[in-house]
């Protein structure tokens, strides 16, 4: 018969796993055991998610001061981010190049590799809130929204290729 055998077996799987999480229980957390780090800073530049844009991420004052900002290095193509397929028409006339697109960004509460700050979109010259967590080390996850970030879009930057694997 096999029925007994699968009860055993599904009650010897229990036992295991009540086994295990009694032991995590008795360890102290990992989180208590080391002190908590600084939220890892999005510096260095990054490619837009439409590919128009190369972004560096500094801090806003070189000479002090704990915001940063990301300004605008170099202009790779008019990708419409609203009209996929068709070239960008910006409401804001004034260059591309050298114009601040992220002000304000601090380390968002509670975050290891959060920051909050504000956001300038080009094609409808409006500045929105913004969210930056970095995702991984050529990843950039850049959340805009007005009022909370439920009512937003998230868009992934990414580092440059000459970047990649470099130390940020």
């Amino acid at each position: 018969m096999k029925f007994p055998i699968a009860v055993a077996a599904w009650l010897a799987l229990g036992l295991a796993h009540a086994a295990s999480a009694q032991e995590a229980a008795k360890a102290p957390p990992a989180a208590a055991a080391q002190p908590a780090s600084p939220p890892k800073a999005p510096l260095g530049r990054w490619i837009t998610e439409s590919g128009n844009l190369e972004v560096n991420i500094a801090p806003c004052n070189p000479g002090g001061g704990n915001t940063l900002c990301g300004k605008v290095v170099r202009v790779l193509a008019n990708r419409s981010m609203s009209a996929p397929g068709s070239d960008m028409a910006a409401a804001d006339a004034r260059p591309a190049l050298g114009m601040i697109l992220l002000s304000g960004l601090r380390p968002a509460d509670g975050g290891n590799s959060e920051y909050q700050g504000e956001i300038y979109n080009r094609e409808n010259a409006k500045t929105y809130r913004a969210h930056l967590t970095t995702a991984e080390p050529e990843q950039l996850l850049v959340r805009a929204y007005v009022g909370i970030p439920l009512f937003g879009k998230t868009q992934v930057w990414r580092r440059p290729a000459a970047e990649h694997g470099s130390a940020q």
